[in-house]
């Protein structure tokens, strides 16, 4: 789906917002949603309105509310592709470690705390 697709498919529907980010990154959930056939437009937010104080500009990304199942599948998809890339999460119901400690919030290493500090890299935790 192209951006002008999406808005004419838009253009006389109601619209609600369902994500609020960065410039960069609702630009890249945008055109993830047009991959997906998803049409939705960018609306920005009002500035916060004090002066003196940088706020970054926020956008919405808005869809028909019937939509808004799409968008949360697609990106709950998404995130769990990147977990997968990075290899951050066990599958559910693996048993990928042999202890019942969780793993270190620094370095990742398993096990039990030696004197208050993880054996890994040494970050005391107690």
């Amino acid at each position: 789906m192209t951006k002008e697709e999406a808005l004419a498919q838009l253009e006389d529907a109601e619209v609600v917002p369902c994500v609020s980010a960065g410039i960069a990154d609702i630009k890249e959930v945008f055109e993830a949603c047009l991959a997906a056939d998803i049409p939705a437009i960018l609306d920005r937010q009002e500035a916060c309105g004090d002066h003196g104080h940088p706020c970054a500009p926020r956008i919405d990304l808005c869809v028909r509310s019937d939509d808004l199942p799409k968008v949360m599948a697609m990106m709950h998809a998404r995130w769990q592709s990147l977990l997968d890339q990075e290899g951050t999460l066990n599958e559910i119901g693996s048993d990928a470690s042999e202890c019942d400690d969780p793993p270190c919030p620094a370095c990742g290493a398993p096990g039990p705390l030696e004197d208050g500090a993880c054996k890994g890299c040494g970050l005391h935790l107690e």
